[in-house]
């Protein structure tokens, strides 16, 4: 995914957003022909050279130390999410000898299965490269979506936001939590630039959603941690949920989510009806297995593929 392009748009983008006079610097004039900053003071604020800084820019073939990195990334005011986002990018590039191998197939660990669906309280659920669904529990089915129901390559969390229509109406602020899942889904790609289902995925919300064109190309990045979201549910009405992002141990490239209601009245109301009307019960079917996936002699109901980075007729995003 990431390439001599990316890295372009990405430094133009971050020199854009910058607004010259936080530097005390002329915003107009005959000397102010661009947005956000020049090359130049780019450069001049990094410690380099305008012309090695520019060649960085278009992508040419240079090999910048972490500690240049590092300065750019300061002279730009790029947060920690876009410092990684910028040394992915140019680790990651066509000839770089810090290229990375295509990331290997994701499942959850059958006692991370087992975790979720000890939760009786809180709607969890795993997600791993670009927004896959790796596993559920019942909350989570009940209050977003039952990704467990849908065919193995559509359990998508980022596709699902985009494009279904529940999703529009499930989120009270859909736009901005769609274009933070295209964010987040930036960074992915920029950390796995030969992950051709990432590929795929790009390239079908890219032919489906004029939104996730606009925001693909406002080429920013994000990592979620914690917060908040608004849901207006079609069977319990509107609640506010609070979430935690946690990294399960030894698991690359894992997110486990955990939400819960918000303080208010009206939120821990809704999420007692919606618990007591989906209290759990026999563990669900996960859906088939991959077609070149040979099941086990006693598969776990609850296992189940991401994608399968080795089939070359896998050529839908999840």
């Amino acid at each position: 995914m990431a390439g001599n392009v990316d890295l372009t748009q990405f430094l133009r983008r971050c020199r854009d957003r910058i607004d010259p006079q936080s530097l005390g610097l002329p915003h107009s004039g005959a000397y102010r022909r661009v947005p956000g900053l020049r090359r130049e003071e780019v450069a001049r604020l990094a410690g380099v050279s305008t012309d090695y800084y520019t060649r960085l820019e278009q992508g040419r073939s240079i090999t910048p130390s972490d500690a240049v990195l590092d300065a750019i990334a300061e002279a730009l005011r790029l947060d920690d999410t876009e410092r990684a986002h910028l040394h992915d990018l140019v680790k990651t590039r066509p000839g770089h000898p810090a290229r990375r191998t295509p990331p290997a197939v994701q499942r959850a660990r059958p006692a991370l299965l087992r975790f979720l669906d000890s939760f009786h309280d809180h709607a969890a659920f795993i997600l791993g490269r670009r927004g896959d669904v790796l596993a559920t529990n019942h909350l989570c089915r009940a209050l977003i979506a039952d990704f467990d129901a849908m065919p193995y390559r559509e359990r998508n969390l980022t596709r699902w936001i985009v494009l279904a229509p529940q999703a529009r109406e499930l989120y009270a602020d859909w736009e901005r939590i769609a274009a933070e899942m295209t964010a987040i889904l930036r960074l992915d790609a920029g950390r796995h630039p030969d992950d051709a289902r990432t590929a795929e995925l790009v390239g079908e919300l890219t032919m489906k959603s004029e939104h996730f064109r606009r925001w693909w190309d406002d080429h920013r990045v994000l990592t979620r941690t914690h917060g908040q979201k608004r849901f207006h549910h079609p069977l319990v009405g509107e609640l506010t949920i609070d979430y935690q992002a946690l990294a399960p141990p030894g698991e690359d490239d894992q997110t486990l989510f955990l939400y819960m209601p918000a303080d208010d009245r009206t939120s821990q109301e809704a999420w007692r009806l919606l618990a007591d009307w989906n209290a759990p019960g026999p563990a669900p079917d996960r859906g088939p297995r991959p077609a070149d996936e040979t099941p086990s002699a006693s598969p776990s109901p609850s296992f189940s593929p991401s994608d399968s980075d080795s089939d070359s007729d896998d050529r839908s995003s999840l």
